[in-house]
């Protein structure tokens, strides 16, 4: 399902335009944004929580040359489904 497709959805099951379910829809992904950019997680009942996971620095590989290459540690986005989301998928 596209973007596109997931707000004619929005829009269809809600009653309201499009634009009304683009307007909802980037306010909610909005949302998750900020509350990640600060380091907290958004947890929805059911559905899942948003969160986000710090990996730590190590040392890799370049795999052309065999060299050794420093990797930064970084704070990367991380999704963990709930009981309903993964019971839905059984």
């Amino acid at each position: 399902m596209t973007k596109a497709q997931l707000i004619e959805r929005l829009a269809k099951d809600m009653g309201v335009t499009k634009k009304q379910a683009s307007l909802g829809l980037q306010s909610f992904m909005d949302a998750i944004k900020q509350v990640m950019k600060k380091g907290d997680e958004l947890t929805l009942p059911k559905f899942g929580r948003f969160y986000v996971k710090k990996t730590k620095a190590r040392i890799g590989r370049n795999p052309a040359t065999g060299e050794e290459i420093k990797i930064p540690a970084k704070r990367r986005p991380a999704f963990r489904p709930g009981k309903e989301l993964k019971d839905a998928l059984k």
